[in-house]
């Protein structure tokens, strides 16, 4: 195993962890969930910081990841959680799932580092039920253009350092691209502290137009 590979298949689902379980992070993630039922669908699950968030009118939870070891991070808090969890695929681009199956699908800070995120997009709206919502809490492009300028220059190093996580991509118009629609108050946008290149978050419960 190479020292990039070893980097990206150890240390980086470790330090995500640390980074993702920022108890700063704790009240986004409850807000973001605390409308799914049914049948959920996690793309990008990793180490499991949702499942202590996840409402009692959720059924199962099934998971997408393409790490093992944050899946292996995760196994203590799978097994504290009362929601059955099943790992149902590595790759939110290619979900292994029937058309209209699920009642909602989760995404937090995932969308940022999926290489082909119109991909994922389609792929989400495809497995939604009619009337499902996509339930989303990611860090992206500012609104201040001052702010927009240190995203696009850190954007390269990000990528390298982050497992391909990217800080230029704007949200809001992602999921437009895609189809998706949401009233004026199920989204919010602002900074969670600092650096503001990494900290500006969108938080949004979408549905398919």
């Amino acid at each position: 195993m190479g020292l990039v590979t070893w980097y990206e298949r150890r240390v980086l689902p470790r330090a995500i962890d640390i980074a993702c379980g920022s108890s700063g992070f704790r009240q986004f993630r409850a807000d973001t969930v605390a409308g799914t039922h049914g049948t959920v669908l996690e793309i990008g699950f990793g180490s499991g910081h949702n499942l202590a968030h996840y409402p009692d009118a959720v059924d199962r939870l099934l998971a997408v990841d393409p790490s093992g070891r944050a899946l292996e991070i995760a196994t203590p808090r799978i097994e504290r959680s009362r929601v059955s969890v099943e790992l149902v695929g590595l790759d939110g681009q290619q979900i292994p799932l029937d058309d209209a199956s699920v009642d909602c699908v989760v995404s937090t800070f995932t969308l940022c580092t999926i290489p082909d995120v119109q991909a994922a997009l389609h792929e989400v709206r495809r497995v939604l039920k009619p009337g499902g919502t996509f339930h989303v809490l990611e860090h992206g492009l500012a609104d201040d253009p001052g702010v927009q300028r240190w995203q696009r220059r850190w954007n390269p190093i990000q990528r390298r350092i982050a497992g391909g996580c990217h800080t230029d991509r704007h949200v809001p118009g992602m999921l437009s691209d895609a189809g998706f629609t949401w009233a004026p108050d199920a989204l919010s946008r602002g900074y969670a502290g600092r650096p503001k290149l990494l900290a500006h978050l969108t938080q949004v419960t979408a549905r398919v137009v």
